[in-house]
């Protein structure tokens, strides 16, 4: 499991007085309203803790005001860097919601208890979340529909992702 949650990039500056641009990868956009401790990775892999002073929205962007910033100077080398938060400042789920951190690497197993492989990765999709499975068998790429019908549990303790294939999955 990881410790911090990407929730955006830095895109460009916004203005002269240090404020950036950010988009967002985060499900929940107004996530930015409470945000206050932040961790900026660099291109170079540099860690920089920010603090939030304040949060603007524009079309599909976030516009944040960070402590000790003044300037455009300032913010001009953390373009293109990641925005990251902690387990602890992450929003809280939901029950039966999962960090997509935490998903990737589970043991995907049916419930005919069949190892189909591993979970890579989660596509969002504008139904339901997709859940992209490497198979154990010819290294493949397996996607299964993250709906109620398909994935049956998700034991993060044990590692596994409970699933039942639907007809025509496999094929």
């Amino acid at each position: 499991m990881e410790d911090c949650f990407r929730v955006g990039i830095i895109t460009s500056t916004h203005g002269i007085k240090g404020e950036v641009k950010v988009y967002p990868t985060t499900d929940d956009v107004k996530r930015f309203d409470t945000l206050k401790d932040a961790l900026i990775v660099t291109k170079t892999n540099q860690q920089i803790p920010v603090v939030v002073t304040g949060v603007k929205y524009f079309k599909n962007m976030v516009i944040l005001k960070l402590q000790g910033y003044p300037t455009i100077e300032s913010v001009t080398p953390l373009m293109q860097a990641d925005i990251y938060v902690t387990r602890e400042n992450a929003l809280p789920l939901e029950e039966g919601e999962y960090y997509i951190a935490d998903l990737i690497g589970l043991k995907v197993i049916t419930d005919e208890q069949i190892e189909l492989g591993t979970l890579i990765d989660v596509m969002k999709t504008g139904a339901n979340d997709v859940y992209v499975v490497q198979s154990k068998k010819d290294n493949k790429e397996l996607l299964l529909p993250c709906i109620p019908s398909c994935i049956l549990d998700i034991s993060l303790d044990q590692g596994i992702c409970l699933v039942h294939i639907l007809p025509g999955l496999l094929d």
